[in-house]
């Protein structure tokens, strides 16, 4: 068999967790597909994928030979792409995991502008808030700002992201406005679980804060630490990105103006490849760039 189209069977079988989806996909039988998978498992001699009826997931062996896998196969189709006029070009579907405080305006046009240079790139984008497994669910990219880096992982700082502390002015009305950082000591928090579950903000070293608050709801969606805050509920920690038209606008405060609370970088996770695909590597280019997170984080 042609081993080199076995390895491209199953990772895309690996990926989709489909065999008549790839085989429809790649003009092969279904029998077909699954010869070129027992193909691949019999060359490297360990099951790679758990298959019945229903479900195919990838065994651990398979995670694992997938990810040393696709890198290889994504570098050979960049320089078969090298032969052919267009073949730098970005295109494909970007798949990409993101936290939901992103999910605004402001990044909307951030993504509209990049599309409108690669009008052949297509986005598949997560924003459930949860921990995924990159390298099982086909993921290129995610962007985070808090998060512990898997083996196989790798990180890139695009933008530095100042946080506040916020509550709606009613909350405040009837808790008092503080107007020293230990008034927030056991203060009721909406607090981030990614960061702050146990509500302790620690920062600035031996000489900053260290201040515990209250957890009265714990979420790691931040919309819904953000839309408790606008309720009146208790004090958050928010991004000023994702704060700033609710203080304009006068439905939250901005408690504590003078300190400096911290500042935390947003960061690309993506699988530790020696080449990038185009795809990948030119919205990682423009979101570092003038008209990304430095056009909306002024």
């Amino acid at each position: 068999m042609d081993t080199l189209l076995s390895l491209r069977v199953f990772a895309e079988v690996a990926e989709q967790k489909n065999f008549s989806a790839v085989a429809e996909r790649l003009g092969l039988s279904p029998a077909m597909t699954s010869k070129h998978v027992k193909h691949v498992e019999a060359r490297v001699g360990a099951r790679l994928l758990n298959r019945n009826s229903r479900n195919v997931s990838l065994t651990e062996a398979g995670a694992q030979y997938l990810q040393t896998l696709r890198p290889l196969l994504d570098g050979l189709s960049e320089a078969e792409a090298q032969l052919t006029s267009d073949g730098l070009s970005p295109r494909g579907t970007l798949k990409m995991s993101m936290p939901v405080w992103m999910s605004n305006p402001a990044f909307a046009k951030i993504l509209t502008a990049y599309h409108q240079q690669n009008p052949h790139v297509t986005f598949d984008i997560d924003l459930s808030g949860r921990k995924i497994n990159m390298v099982e669910e086909g993921f290129d990219l995610a962007l985070r700002v808090a998060f512990k880096l898997d083996d196989g992982l790798i990180a890139r700082k695009l933008a530095e992201v100042t946080f506040q502390m916020v509550a709606a002015p009613a909350f405040l009305d009837s808790f008092g406005r503080p107007e020293t950082p230990d008034d927030l000591i056991n203060a009721p928090m909406l607090a981030y679980s990614q960061v702050a579950a146990d509500g302790r903000i620690r920062f600035g070293g031996e000489k900053g804060l260290d201040l515990k608050l209250r957890p009265i709801l714990v979420s790691a969606n931040e919309s819904i630490l953000h839309q408790a805050a606008v309720a009146g509920m208790g004090f958050a920690m928010l991004p000023n990105w994702a704060a700033q038209d609710d203080v304009k606008d006068g439905r939250l405060e901005v408690v504590l103006p003078m300190v400096e609370w911290p500042n935390l970088h947003i960061q690309a996770i993506y699988a530790d490849r020696s080449y990038l695909p185009a795809k990948v590597r030119s919205f990682l280019d423009f979101l570092a760039g003038p008209d990304g997170f430095t056009a909306v984080l002024k």
